[in-house]
Order: C-alpha cells, then structure tokens, then sequence
C-alpha cells in the first residue's frame, strides 16, 4: 500500500506538466485578464457581422480565439485544482475561470442570432467574396441547419431568462441525493457499522457476504421510498421542462430535441432498444450462470455486482502497467505506440494518489497543448484497464488536435467513448491471449462481460425508461410516483429475465440516477461501447486498412457529424447490426467462461 503523500511531497515524474499548458501561475493570470478584456471588446461587435465579407471573417476569427482563450484559462486552473482541492491558491482560480468563462460566454451569446439574421444567401455571397470564409462553412451550415429551432431575437431573451427556473429540478435533486438523504450504516463483514453512503453502496454491493449487500440494498431503497412523492414530483417537473422547450422549439418530441444537437437520427436510439431486447436471452444466460457460479438457489437483484471470481492479488508497479498496455495496444501500429510512450514520458499524467487530489480518472487538456490524465493509480489489475481507457481518450484527442483546427478540434459526446472502450476491449483480448491459467481467464472475461452489463444492457434499460417516461408525460400531462415505479420494475423484470427475483425495492432506482436529469444523454454510453467493440473486432481480425480508417475516425474532430465519422470504420449507428455485433461478442465471452468454469 503507497503512502499517501502530499502534494509537495510527490515525486516531478509522476506529476503532469501544466507548465506545458502555462510556464506559471502568473503567465494563467496575464491571460486570465485578456480573456476579460478581449470578451468584453468583442459585445462592440454586435450588429457589423453583416457589414461585409472581412468584417464577419475577422469576428468569426475572433470567437475562436476567445473561446480558446477560456479552454486554456479553464483547464489549467480546474488541473491545478484538482492535484490538490485543499489548495486555497488554485480552488480561488477555478472558480475565477469559471466566473470569466461564463462572462466571455454572455459576451459571445450574440453570434449565432446575428448568423441566422444574416441568412444563407449573404453568408453564400460573403464567402464568394472572401474565399478565406470556406474555413467556416462547416460550422456555419450547423448554425443554420437548426434555424427554424431557433426563436425570434424577443422569445430567445426569453428562454434564455427561463433556464435558471429549468434547472430547478436538477438542482433539487442534487441537493437531496448529495446531502439531505442520509441512509444509516450497514453492518459489514467483520460485524463493523459502516457508513452508507451513495459512494460506498457500489463497494458494498461487492461484498461477499450476502447479508451485507442485502442489507445495503434495502436500507438504500428505503429512503427514496420515503421521499417518493418529492422525487417524483422533482422528476415530473424536469420531464415537463424538456417538453417546453422542445415545443417552444418546435421539436415533435423532447428526444428529437435533445438528439438534434449532434444531428443524430431519432431512429439511431429506436434501434439501440430493438436489438438489445433481441439480445435479451443472453442477458438471461449470463444471469443463470451467475447463479450457479455463486451456488444461490435464488438469486436477487443484490446478487448481481458481486465479482464471481477472485481478483487478482498481485500488485502491478505503474512501470508494468505501462508496458501492459503498450504490449495489448501494439496492434494498433508503431505511431499509436509512440505516442502512448510520449504520454507516459513526457508529463501527460499525474499518475498516483495525494492528499487533497480529486478522486476518480479523466482525460481533459486545451487546445495547443498535449492531453492531459489525471489518474490516482493504486496497482490494481481495474487500474491498468484504467489507464488504457484514459489514454484512449488522450490519444483521440491528441489526433483530433493535430488533424484539425481549433474550430472542428472538440468531438462530439456520441464518439467520445469510443476510443478509450476500444483500448479496453483490445487490452482484454491481449490479457486473455497471455493468461497464465484459466482462473486468470475467468476473471477476465467476468470483468469483460460486466462491462457489458453496466454499459450495454444497463444504459440502454435507463433510456428505455426515458423514452417512455417522456412519452407518458407528452402523453398524459402528469405522471405518478406509482407510475414511475411500475414502469422502472417491469423494465428490471425485461432486463434481468426469469431467472432473477426483482426485489420490489428496485422499483425506486429510477429516483437515484441523475443522469436522468439531462433528458436523453445515457443511451450514448451504449452506442458508444457498441461502435468501439464494432471496431476493435475489425482491427483483431485484421481487415484489410481498418488502422488507417481508425486514425481517420480519430482525426475527425467535429469536422463530420458523428454518425458518418463512424461510417469512416464501416460502423453504421443508423443500423441495429453494431449492437448485434457487440452483442454476439458478449454472447462468445459468455460461452468460453461458461465452458472454463
């Protein structure tokens, strides 16, 4: 076990290098206060877009600087913050780049009505022109695509005034789930009250004492079940925000709405929910072999987190898991492995725990720069697999960076998990091929089948209830606490199949997921898991310039909408087949630890 070291006390190499980003705090400061200033100088751009071609080109030029300008002041602040969150120093920055941002934001907020004013044919005849202007035409025909969504210049002052009444029922929920609910102790497995808490419940829902995740699951439960009327009040009145704006917007639902943005067919999440439910029978199976795999007669909804092999006892130095995750990502070519060795190298990551560090791992950087990870790696074999996810992240954005300019650079949400899946999905095949014996192998492939689990037939159960929770509110005006919770229970019922007990305390999940409180975001999870297991099947089987289309795929930044960066790989979101593909990828791992167990 590490010590856990204080920030000061953390060894250079291990740290990332944010004076790659900034040389010093007062170097972040200087830009900070030109951040400021340029935003505001640009309000006294209002109004001249449409006074000629050079006028629109240079105030176009200008957005991107000052939005580059508030990634950089953002991300170095927010890194600084999170190696130390006791740090009183950089917890004041972060918050003074979030204030600026959302400034420069309002100062910004301008643009696009000012575009759809001006219309497609002036801004076809400002870029005939000025030729220079066709660097934008990408960005421009996403601003009108969406023009007849957007309101007169009165009513989108308007909306813009409703949005901190819309947030109110996140932001009540959030208050309840994060500090009012409290849930008691649980009696572990050496007899010690523990605290209950919505951050231990995952780890307490691993025990291998069943009595414990029994009792966890039911005293957590059991206070959602006393807060249902608030809850589902607090649910109903975010389901009826969306359906506001999406009417206001002239949207025929609250799905099509929430999916315009990154111009993703509503039939992409119909088809996502008709070919998991094909799957379904796998799901069952998986379910059954859990069973006897944990020698329960019955099992129950409590039953299914726990881990059904043992995990590895060895720690793992960061030195091997670097050399781990290079050896199970060779197949991706020598130029992908040159640049995870520059990331390990050369202060992309802050690797291990220290006192007052931000929890957790993410990938995140600024334009300019390299990516950044910030991981609080523990030598655990889940702590290798993280390490390959975050720097499939790094390395999708490193080549996004490099391929495009700053305009097109950020990739959408849709495509955002894609890469660092696919880095795990080809580390587990690595893993597998090397396993010293078939104890090793089961403990593989369980890990492998519960990501399945959790982000495949999981996310797409949530998005399911969505789509009909929304519906029944579109529908009915209103929606019941006891509405909710037969619609979520018989959903757990399609999901986990006969031969699970549905405990009726899961009835009331849906009151704990905050997810839910941003309409139509979590059926990306699953898309995204289905199309890097779609592509990590292409690489392992060799077809033929598959690397060259993932790089290009990598490359593509925003430059594409998401569904046809995909194509690029021969993975069509518009289709069931990539869910079906992962799917029956599930179903081969289920078989082979059926067969060794």
């Amino acid at each position: 076990m590490r010590e856990i070291k204080k920030r000061e006390e953390a060894d250079p190499k291990d740290c990332w290098k944010m004076e790659d980003m900034f040389p010093s705090d007062e170097a972040w400061e200087a830009s900070f206060l030109k951040l400021k200033e340029e935003a505001e100088d640009f309000r006294s751009r209002k109004g001249t877009f449409a006074a000629g071609p050079r006028e629109f080109y240079q105030a176009l030029q200008k957005q991107d600087e000052i939005q580059l300008m508030i990634e950089r002041v953002v991300v170095y602040a927010s890194q600084r913050y999170h190696q130390d969150m006791g740090n009183r120093r950089y917890q004041e920055m972060a918050g003074r780049a979030q204030t600026a941002a959302a400034q420069a934001a309002d100062a910004l907020s301008f643009v696009s009505p000012e575009i759809l004013e001006m219309g497609e044919e002036k801004i076809e005849t400002f870029m005939k022109q000025l030729p220079e202007l066709e660097h934008y035409r990408r960005m421009l025909e996403e601003e009108l695509r969406v023009r007849e969504h957007v309101l007169s210049p009165e009513l989108e002052t308007v909306m813009a005034k409703t949005q901190e009444m819309a947030d109110g029922p996140q932001q009540i929920f959030m208050a309840f789930n994060n500090a009012d609910a409290k849930f008691g102790t649980v009696t572990d497995a050496d007899g010690k009250e523990v605290p209950l808490t919505a951050g231990s419940y995952g780890v307490l829902m691993e025990s291998k004492d069943r009595s414990v995740r029994k009792e966890a699951f039911r005293k957590l439960y059991r206070v959602y079940e006393d807060h249902k009327n608030m809850l589902s009040a607090t649910f109903s009145a975010n389901l009826k925000q969306a359906q506001f704006y999406a009417g206001m917007r002239h949207y025929g639902s609250a799905l099509e709405a929430a999916l315009d943005g990154g111009n993703i067919p509503v039939s992409v999440y119909d088809n996502l929910i008709a070919a998991v439910h094909e799957k379904l029978p796998a799901m069952y199976q998986y379910m059954e072999l859990r069973k006897k795999l944990l020698h329960l007669e019955d099992l129950h909804l409590y039953d299914v987190y726990v881990p059904l092999v043992e995990r590895p006892e060895k720690e793992i130095p960061f030195e091997e898991a670097k050399k781990i995750v290079k050896e199970g990502l060779s197949v991706l070519g020598e130029d992908y492995v040159r640049l995870l060795e520059e990331g390990f190298d050369n202060g992309w990551i802050d690797v291990y725990e220290n006192q007052g560090k931000r929890s957790g791992a993410y990938s995140w950087g600024a334009y300019g720069t390299h990516p950044y990870v910030l991981l609080n790696y523990n030598g655990n074999l889940n702590a290798v697999f993280t390490l390959a996810h975050e720097m499939g992240h790094a390395i999708h954005s490193y080549y996004s960076d490099a391929a495009q300019p700053f305009t097109y650079a950020g990739y959408r949400i849709f495509v955002a998990e894609v890469a660092s899946t696919c880095n795990e999905a080809l580390l587990i095949h690595y893993l597998l091929e090397h396993a010293k014996d078939d104890g090793e192998k089961a403990y593989l492939i369980n890990y492998f089948l519960d990501q399945f689990k959790s982000t495949l037939y999981r996310q797409t159960m949530f998005a399911e209830f969505e789509k009909l929770a929304h519906e029944e509110m579109a529908a009915k005006g209103s929606l019941s606490a006891e509405g909710l919770c037969e619609m979520y229970y018989e959903l757990n019922r399609k999901y986990f199949g006969p031969g699970v007990e549905v405990d009726p305390e899961i009835a009331m999940e849906w009151a704990r997921i905050p997810h839910f409180y941003t309409p139509f975001y979590v059926y990306q999870y699953a898309t995204g898991f289905s199309a890097a297991i779609a592509i990590s099947r292409k690489i392992l089987n060799g077809e033929p310039g598959i690397l060259e289309k993932y790089k290009r795929f990598l490359s593509g930044g925003s430059s594409m909408d998401p569904i046809d960066l995909l194509k690029i790989c021969g993975v069509d979101m518009t289709a069931q087949e990539p869910v079906r593909d992962a799917l029956e990828v599930f179903e081969a791992y289920l078989t082979e630890l059926e067969r060794i167990s």
